[in-house]
């Protein structure tokens, strides 16, 4: 069986046979980011990050410390359906240990969904063309306790339509100084984003954005301001006002974390990764 097959397997089976020591691997993780301080693990955090936790796991199954690359931190709270991790197998073992076994150690909350052999130039980060992140906001008066850590809430009702709208302008390669967050390490504020769309279903709005890279807070910057044009607290021309002052402390506030989803990474295919696509969440039907 094929890895790309795998996401559309209900019950997939992985190969027991060993892979070569020092084959670099490549892993699909998922994870709910609400009990974790992010992905980059640091020193003196009071909560443990997705990567430690991670590395933990995977240098029981190697019997050895194993150090990882990801294709995009996510901060405290945010999401994970389809991070991509690379590291180099220090020992040699199989598909189905880095899988099944991996996944043994691993808390509920976190899940090794792929892992395929990749050529050594293969870069988590580096090689990723795109990166696709969603944000949910829930749009009732009182929220369902079902979307506790899952969604955003906006108690104000909110024009989709007129945020999609309004969102376009951002579409392009421009400077996002305007939505970039003052701890923001990045060596310039120039990103190019390839779409943008917001759409309602039911109660729900989704926004999904896909762009080379991101700012830091750069997507719950953005969401942050345009729900104020959502609520009619702005005119519909204010984000482009607000890109083209590079101003950040006149936007919007910064949207809370636990709305926010790490969608899918985007590979060039002469690496042939699994389609990360076609994984599923929770909340995959609103684009």
């Amino acid at each position: 069986m094929s890895c790309s097959s795998i996401l559309t397997e209900p019950f997939p089976s992985f190969s027991a046979d060993s892979w070569p020591q020092g084959a670099r691997v490549a892993l699909g993780i998922s994870y709910h980011g609400g009990g974790f301080c992010g992905w980059q693990a640091q020193p003196h955090l009071p909560v443990a990050t997705v990567q430690e936790t991670l590395e933990q796991a995977l240098s029981k199954i190697a019997a050895t410390s194993v150090s990882t690359h990801c294709a995009g931190r996510t901060d405290t709270g945010v999401h994970g359906v389809a991070q991509v991790v690379h590291f180099d197998d220090p020992v040699g073992r199989s598909q189905k240990a880095w899988v099944m076994g991996a996944n043994r150690h691993l808390p509920a909350t976190v899940r090794v969904l792929w892992a395929k052999t990749v050529p050594v130039e293969f870069h988590a980060r580096f090689s990723a063309v795109s990166r696709h992140y969603r944000y949910v906001i829930s749009n009732t008066a009182i929220q369902s306790p079902h979307h506790c850590g899952l969604v955003s809430h906006c108690r104000k009702p909110l024009d989709a339509e007129a945020m999609h709208e309004a969102s376009q302008v951002l579409c392009g390669e421009h400077d996002f100084s305007a939505f970039r967050a003052a701890q923001c390490q990045a060596a310039h504020p120039v990103r190019k984003i390839q779409s943008l769309t917001v759409k309602r279903a039911g109660d729900l709005i989704f926004l999904d954005i896909e762009a080379n890279a991101f700012l830091y807070h750069m997507v719950r910057n953005l969401v942050g301001s345009l729900q104020l044009v959502g609520s009619g607290q702005r005119p519909h021309d204010w984000i482009a006002e607000l890109l083209i002052g590079k101003d950040r402390t006149l936007g919007g506030d910064t949207a809370s974390a636990e709305g926010l989803y790490l969608q899918s990474i985007t590979y060039p295919q002469d690496f042939n990764l699994p389609s990360n696509h076609a994984l599923n969440s929770m909340f995959s039907g609103g684009g």
